[in-house]
């Protein structure tokens, strides 16, 4: 294998989700995330078009337990790398789905009151 590749991932965009969390049979932490792009271009008329890209991102042992600190429209820095994977279904078809195994998540600008979870000992008083 030629040591000279590179398999890095850049995303900042909005979560679409709370992270989903799960532990694998062995009892390993694990979460899964669904972060939106947008572009932004004008077309030949002039007229602002948006196209909007989902990403599936895995997360694995502290990181996932840290992304459960995240909540649904926040925006997120997102470094990782690609993997697709393959399976058979019970009809004997072939599945890949293409994820992004994230290596660092940094929250974005401050999270909106109205998306904060709290308790009730958490709310500032008026």
């Amino acid at each position: 294998m030629d040591s000279n590749s590179v398999n890095k991932v850049i995303l900042v965009g909005y979560l679409g989700h709370d992270p989903e969390v799960k532990y694998t049979p062995n009892d390993t932490i694990t979460s899964q995330l669904s972060i939106a792009t947008n572009k932004r271009w004008k077309d030949k008329d002039g007229e602002y078009k948006d196209r909007t890209s989902w990403h599936r991102i895995v997360c694995w042992r502290n990181l996932a337990e840290y992304s459960k600190t995240l909540l649904k429209g926040q925006q997120i820095y997102l470094e990782g790398h690609l993997i697709t994977r393959d399976w058979t279904d019970k009809e004997k078809n072939k599945h890949y789905i293409t994820e992004i195994v994230a290596e660092q998540i940094t929250p974005l600008g401050a999270r909106k009151k109205s998306d904060k979870k709290t308790t009730e000992k958490d709310e500032e008083p008026f």
